[in-house]
């Protein structure tokens, strides 16, 4: 099974940067569509971002278009979510998800994720 796992949350202050990474292991990350999703303190997670296998298509909620920017380097079997411009309301526990789209490359939404990872908690504060 697919694992994954996220890196790089931290504190920082509003109008800063972070870069988040979601390293998997356990099958090629090629085959996989992989969306961000956020939950936000007393909120539902939602989706955030999401990216194609073959990065031909990338997604943004107007939350953050703009902002964040969705990466993949399969070679490294990582995918990452740069966040820029970053606000307090950004503040919350970041994952990535992974799902295989049978017969597409360019597919990417926030449905029926099939891989989840652990989180990593960003928080925007001065």
């Amino acid at each position: 099974q697919l694992q994954l796992v996220e890196s790089g949350g931290g504190l920082v202050q509003p109008g800063g940067s972070l870069r988040l990474s979601c390293k998997a292991s356990g099958y090629a990350l090629d085959y996989y569509g992989v969306a961000w999703f956020r939950q936000a303190p007393g909120k539902e997670r939602e989706g955030i971002s999401c990216i194609s296998s073959d990065s031909g298509t990338t997604k943004y909620e107007d939350s953050v278009k703009g902002r964040f920017t969705i990466s993949r380097d399969n070679a490294k079997n990582a995918a990452y979510l740069q966040l820029n411009s970053l606000k307090p309301d950004d503040t919350g526990v970041y994952y990535c998800a992974a799902r295989h789209y049978l017969g597409s490359w360019s597919v990417c939404n926030y449905n029926d994720m099939e891989s989840w990872g652990q989180g990593t908690l960003v928080t925007v504060s001065s």
